[in-house]
């Protein structure tokens, strides 16, 4: 679809913090809310007729936490929501308010238990709890998604047909050959399957993907030969004294001046691009974007 809002409401932006910590998130909120209900009691905000204002906002943030937990573990399981790696604007959003409209829900019912049933037990309440819980609620959340706007400048995108995009046709599809400093022992895989390799001590891992999942294979070598030996394939380039990375399964990039981190398909890790390759990799990632 051409409609510039589909693709600005579909284009990839990191996932809410909190949404995707969800315990420690849940944290955060509980004390982001209790800290702004205390010092500016906020809405018209007020004590129950049995406990003092500060342990009445306490009750009230322990179980918006409890609901941002329990709404976050839903999300998941919706399976719309479910690929954090093909996370977007529109899911980022919707997420949110699918969570403060949740938080909203266990404020209301949860104010039977502190304040008087017998005047709670209206629509114009429950929009009242539903409103508080939306204002005071999403802040924490706008707070982590506001700072993420910075990945709209310090983010490279590739659309989704260079994602994944197979090989170029000057590189033929031949299978990649690693041989190793132990006798017998070699690597087979085809160049699109190749996402990236890491130096542990004496060993390289090499991380492929194949057969729909990620697979490690481990042999006995220097990442500086491992380097030499994929020096013919130019989409592959060294990113750091301990990574070698396939520059086509890259779709993001973050960073400045000093460093660069970079995601891929399939894989969450991120992988380090140092100061010293920044030019190098610029130049080649712009090249086969």
């Amino acid at each position: 679809m051409n409609n510039p809002i589909y693709r600005w409401l579909n284009r990839k932006y990191p996932q809410n913090f909190i949404i995707k910590h969800a315990v420690v998130g849940s944290v955060v909120c509980l004390v982001f809310c209790l800290g702004f209900l205390l010092i500016y009691r906020p809405l018209g905000t007020h004590e129950s007729r049995i406990l003092s204002y500060g342990s009445t906002m306490a009750i009230y943030c322990f179980i918006l936490a409890v609901s941002v937990l329990v709404m976050i573990r839903i999300l998941r399981s919706i399976k719309y929501f479910s690929d954090t790696e093909e996370w977007t604007i529109l899911k980022e959003c919707l997420s949110i308010l699918f969570i403060v409209v949740g938080m909203g829900v266990f404020i209301y019912f949860v104010g039977f238990l502190v304040e008087e049933p017998s005047q709670r037990w209206n629509l114009a309440t429950f929009f009242d709890s539903c409103k508080s819980a939306f204002l005071i609620g999403i802040i924490p959340f706008l707070f982590f998604t506001l700072m993420n706007s910075q990945y709209f400048y310090s983010y490279n995108v590739r659309s989704e047909n260079n994602r994944n995009a197979e090989p170029e046709a000057e590189q033929p599809a031949k299978i990649i050959q690693i041989d190793s400093k132990l006798k017998k022992e070699n690597l087979n895989f085809y160049p699109d399957q190749f996402l990236y390799a890491t130096s542990e001590g004496n060993y390289v891992v090499f991380y492929l993907y194949r057969d729909n999942k990620v697979q490690k294979e481990i042999i006995r070598n220097s990442i500086s030969n491992i380097e030499e030996q994929l020096s013919q394939f130019p989409f592959v380039i060294r990113t750091h004294r301990a990574f070698i990375v396939n520059i086509q399964k890259v779709y993001l990039k973050k960073g400045n001046a000093l460093g660069y981190q970079l995601k891929l398909s399939n894989i969450e890790t991120e992988i380090p691009v140092s100061r010293p390759n920044i030019h190098s990799f610029d130049r080649l990632f712009n090249k086969l974007s």
